[in-house]
């Protein structure tokens, strides 16, 4: 991910305007590194270093996405519904 296409992530869905690390930020992020994974897993298919990094990535959201939901539901919602994740 080109440092360009990460700051229009953290634009999109910064909570105000200094917001580089809520956890909308974080997950976007994540989000974007993780279909890039799932990219290149799709033409290096025994590539199990990447794989490893993606199981991490994904485990990694899935705890984000967790206190989300137990401390701000409307914003877990929210996120939910912009990046299309399955709950």
């Amino acid at each position: 991910m080109k440092r360009a296409e990460k700051k229009k992530i953290i634009t999109k869905y910064a909570q105000h305007e200094k917001d580089t690390g809520s956890p909308e930020v974080q997950v976007a992020i994540l989000t974007e590194r993780i279909q890039e994974v799932q990219d290149h897993l799709a033409v290096h298919s025994k590539d199990n270093h990447s794989r490893r990094g993606l199981l991490m990535m994904v485990g990694k959201r899935r705890k984000l996405l967790n206190y989300m939901r137990l401390n701000s539901k409307d914003s877990y919602e929210a996120i939910i519904d912009k990046l299309k994740l399955r709950k």
